[in-house]
This record gives structure tokens, C-alpha cells and sequence, in this order.
């Protein structure tokens, strides 16, 4: 289902995405009621397929980037025991999504009969059957002879930790740790290691990241560190003089919980931020008129709805409310006149 990260598409993209998919084959003495059934499955795979993988996984275990990015984490349906999970439970989530999560509801976004296809798919799928689904890397998913990047295959599986020793790999694991930073780890960024590090803490930096920090000590311009430049330079932390403590306060939170998707300096012209749809707003483009200090604090409160903004009542408290405001205002809005 949905999250902060989860991608929106419109009805057309998903008409054209799912027509092109091979219908599963139907065995023509089936009884009417089976055709039905098995229909209705299709579909909500489908559904599930397009909108709900990015965060639950195509197999409904949650082992995603997103899913590490969030908190608390997407539920994994495969844990779950057939009377807790009911379709039912799924549908009421579906609908009214799940405060003080990246759940957000569906209910205008799919018909109702997408909604129920999609509930029954999960709890037959994953909850009872623990089915693997689809796989990703597949023809059919843009992955032709996919097993060509086998070297790597042991990094992503998180059965080899990427910052094993040199001299405890052989010549095939060396190579295949290449190919993995090389080619693979845009994606798997978030493969096992043995110390995790700074250089793998969650933190709103655009990938890859090579180790490298936008604006700290020893690290290459923008430009010289990765094809994901256009995004690095947005996660510089702006130096904004004069805070008052509140407004130090609201720095840290915001650095800390909003800048993921609103980029450091406020744009929202982060790599997660522009694949969002909406994109996360640019804060840079609001001035105290436009965005007053109350409207912005009932903002970051409550959320938007039809957006990804969440509201954040439930994890900051008024007066970090407030503060998050206060630096938003002093940081990123345009001057008075």
C-alpha cells in the first residue's frame, strides 16, 4: 500500500501499464465462478503490483530501501497470521490508511472494486499462502538476462556483507562487489554490513553515495560525486545565522524528519522529493504572506490531504511544532518584500 515514498501515477499510466501485461491463462471449463475469482485476483495483483510494491515489496515482506527509510516500517503481511489479517482490516486500511504511519488512504485513488481485489490478493497472497508474487527483476519488469549480474547477487542477498575484508574474498567476490557498487547499489543501498558506520546511517542524502557527504571536509564537488548530482547539491545543509534556541531546535528536527523529503535547503528538489507525485513542495517559493505561521504549523500538524505529507501530531509535540515553523519561515521563506 502507500507511503511518503510510494510513487502516485495517474489512471491513464495504470490502464496502459496493466493492459500490457500478459493476462494469466484461464482453463476453459472452468466454472463461471472460478473465471470470476481468478479475474478478481489478477486484478489485485495488478493494483498491488503498481502501487503498493515500493514500500511492501513485491512479495509482501517489506524488504525495501523505502521500507528502511521508514518509521515505523511497512507492515510485513508474511508475519502475519491469517485472523489477524484479514481482508476486511486490509480494506479498512485501504480506505482510511493508518495514523501515525506512511499509510496513507487509497479511497481516492482506487474504485471500490480495486480496493476489495487488492485486499483479498494481500491476505491470499502473503498472509495465508506466504507466495512469492512477482519477482522484480524480470523480462517482463525491464530486466533481461538478469543473471548476468549473478557476481553481485551475494551483496544483494545480504549474504555477503559489503565491507568484508579484501583479503577475505576470492577473485569472483571482488569482482562481483563491483559490479554490486557499480551497477546495483542505487538500489540495494541498503546491503549488509558488519559495521554499520556513518557512511550507512539513514539519512536524507541522494544516492549513490560513495561514502561521500555534500559539503563536509574531503569530499569531491557536487558534480564529481556521483550521476545523482542534481540532487546531492540540494542536501547541503544551508548555514542560516542569527537562529534564536527555538529556531536551532526546529533546524535539527527539520534536518531530521523533513528534509528526506523537502531536500536540507528546502526545495523538495531531493532525489526523493522530485519522484514523488506530488512533488514534495518547495518551501523556498513561500513567504510569511503567502504561508502564515499558523497555516504552516497546521500543516506540518495535520498533513495535506491527496499529498504524501503526513501530519506529524503524533510524533512532535506543539512546541517542536512550532519550532520546526519557526525555522522553516527563518530558513527557506523569501524575505519580506
Amino acid at each position: 500500500m502507500g507511503a511518503v515514498l510510494a510513487l502516485s501515477v495517474t489512471a491513464a499510466g495504470y490502464d496502459s501499464w496493466s493492459r500490457s501485461l500478459p493476462s494469466p491463462p484461464t482453463p476453459t471449463a472452468a466454472p463461471v465462478h472460478e473465471a470470476a475469482a481468478g479475474s478478481r485476483h489478477e486484478l489485485g495483483r495488478k493494483v498491488y503490483n503498481f502501487r503498493c510494491y515500493f514500500c511492501h515489496g513485491y512479495s509482501g515482506d517489506a524488504r525495501t530501501l523505502a521500507a528502511t527509510f521508514l518509521t515505523p516500517m511497512p507492515r510485513d503481511f508474511t508475519a502475519a497470521a491469517r485472523s489477524e489479517l484479514t481482508p476486511s482490516r486490509i480494506a479498512l486500511a485501504l480506505r482510511h490508511g493508518r495514523e501515525g504511519t506512511a499509510m496513507k488512504s487509497f479511497r481516492s485513488i482506487l474504485s471500490e472494486e480495486e480496493l476489495q481485489a487488492v485486499a483479498e490478493f494481500v491476505a491470499r497472497e502473503f498472509v495465508q499462502h506466504k507466495a512469492p508474487n512477482t519477482r522484480y527483476h524480470t523480462a517482463e519488469n525491464g530486466w533481461p538476462d538478469h543473471e548476468r549480474y549473478a557476481a553481485a547477487f551475494p551483496f544483494a542477498r545480504g549474504e555477503l556483507p559489503l565491507d568484508t575484508p579484501v583479503e577475505q574474498l576470492d577473485g569472483p567476490q571482488l569482482a562481483g562487489r563491483r559490479l554490486f557498487v557499480g551497477a546495483c547499489i542505487s538500489c540495494h543501498d541498503r546491503a549488509r554490513v558488519v559495521d554499520e558506520g556513518p557512511a550507512w546511517s539513514s539519512r536524507p542524502l541522494s544516492y549513490p553515495r560513495m561514502g561521500f557527504v555534500p559539503g563536509q571536509p574531503n569530499t569531491p564537488p557536487p558534480d564529481a560525486v556521483s550521476s545523482a548530482s542534481i540532487y546531492a547539491k540540494h542536501e547541503v545543509l544551508p548555514r542560516v545565522a542569527g537562529l534564536s534556541p527555538r529556531g536551532k531546535q526546529g533546524e535539527a528536527l527539520f534536518q531530521a524528519n523533513c528534509a528526506f523529503c523537502h531536500a536540507a535547503d528546502g526545495t523538495g528538489k531531493n532525489w526523493i522529493g522530485q519522484f514523488m507525485d506530488p512533488k514534495a513542495r518547495d518551501l523556498t517559493q513561500y513567504d510569511q504572506r503567502s504561508m502564515p505561521a499558523a497555516r504552516l504549523q497546521t500543516v506540518i500538524r495535520d498533513g495535506l490531504p491527496g499529498t504524501s505529507m503526513p501530519g506529524w501530531k503524533t510524533v512532535l509535540r506543539p512546541a517542536e511544532i512550532a519550532a520546526v515553523g519557526e525555522y522553516v519561515q527563518r530558513a527557506f521563506f523569501k524575505p519580506p518584500g
